[in-house]
């Protein structure tokens, strides 16, 4: 999943969504001196990519594309699903997209100092880009991929995926319909376990 998902699947505790936000940026071992929610948010985040690559529903998606694409299936899903909640955000939140974004990315510019220099980064796009809520705008969602192309190590088609993914629509939606119900069942299972 990517940002926007993760953010709503964090719940409402603010630790738990800056965790969770930071699980992309974070790697290996969890830092130690995190706060309790924070920690939990990156495990929540770690936890929640697991059983997303592992869904019979996600890995029955992959194979909607063909070469070259088909190798970049896992960034093309995480990206159009989050375009996928962020067009019907109200079926999914109750908080408005416009509100949610604006409040999400506060919270990150309030704990700007804890970020690591790459995430920093990343708040400063999502701010020059209107993210997470101009992922409603497929346009942005290219533009979102082309972006995330240029930072890979090799040639990729990414900057091309958008006619790929607008073309597949229909199924993806049907997929992702049936599938974020359960993630989201998923990650309130998780953190009630977790927070015991």
């Amino acid at each position: 999943m990517n940002h926007l998902a993760h953010a709503v699947l964090a719940g409402d505790e603010p630790d738990l969504i800056l965790g969770s936000l930071l699980g992309d940026f974070v790697h290996g071992p969890v830092p130690a001196g995190l706060r309790r929610g924070v920690e939990l948010g990156i495990r929540l985040h770690r936890a929640v990519d697991v059983y997303t690559d592992s869904h019979a529903v996600v890995a029955g998606l992959r194979g909607v594309f063909v070469a070259p694409f088909r190798r970049y299936a896992g960034i093309l899903l995480d990206v159009w699903f989050d375009h996928l909640l962020a067009r019907d955000f109200a079926r999914w939140c109750a908080t408005p997209l416009d509100r949610f974004s604006d409040d999400v990315l506060a919270l990150l510019l309030r704990h700007a100092d804890e970020l690591p220099p790459t995430m920093r980064g990343f708040v400063a796009s999502m701010r020059r880009n209107g993210l997470p809520a101009a992922y409603a705008d497929a346009e942005a969602v290219g533009r979102a991929l082309a972006g995330i192309g240029t930072r890979l190590s090799r040639a990729n088609p990414l900057h091309e995926a958008l006619p790929v993914l607008q073309a597949a629509d229909a199924t993806l939606q049907q997929g992702f319909e049936e599938f974020f119900p359960q993630l989201r069942e998923f990650a309130r299972d998780w953190l009630r376990q977790a927070q015991g």
